[in-house]
């Protein structure tokens, strides 16, 4: 699978440079998504159960260590975009926990209508 913006996930490795369990964790995440031929949520599911659904058009977070990052899924066209990435207090802030909050994020980023 294509990893689209994974410059995201290496800019976050290298402002932390020094934390290897993040740095394993990225690179095993990258590892998975640019390996993966998931062909639905359910396979993408099982190879990494992190993996939350968070929109119905498979818009997923995905746990890195201590950080969190939200990726879109395209199973069709079988690429994933890195949207964005942070540590859990910077998910907090931007998406409090709440789908509600992650669908206007989602709509004022020009990913869904």
């Amino acid at each position: 699978m294509k990893l689209i913006r994974k410059d995201k996930l290496l800019k976050l490795k290298r402002k932390n440079q020094g934390n290897l369990k993040l740095a394993k964790a990225i690179d095993k995440l990258i590892v998975d998504i640019e390996s993966a031929n998931w062909k639905n949520k359910l396979e993408l599911i099982e190879s990494r159960p992190d993996a939350d659904r968070v929109h119905s058009e498979d818009f997923f977070f995905f746990d890195i260590n201590v950080h969190r990052t939200l990726t879109l899924v395209v199973f069709t066209e079988q690429y994933a975009e890195v949207l964005w990435v942070g540590n859990h207090d910077e998910y907090d802030s931007t998406f409090q926990g709440n789908k509600k909050t992650i669908k206007v994020w989602l709509r004022n980023h020009g990913k869904i209508k």
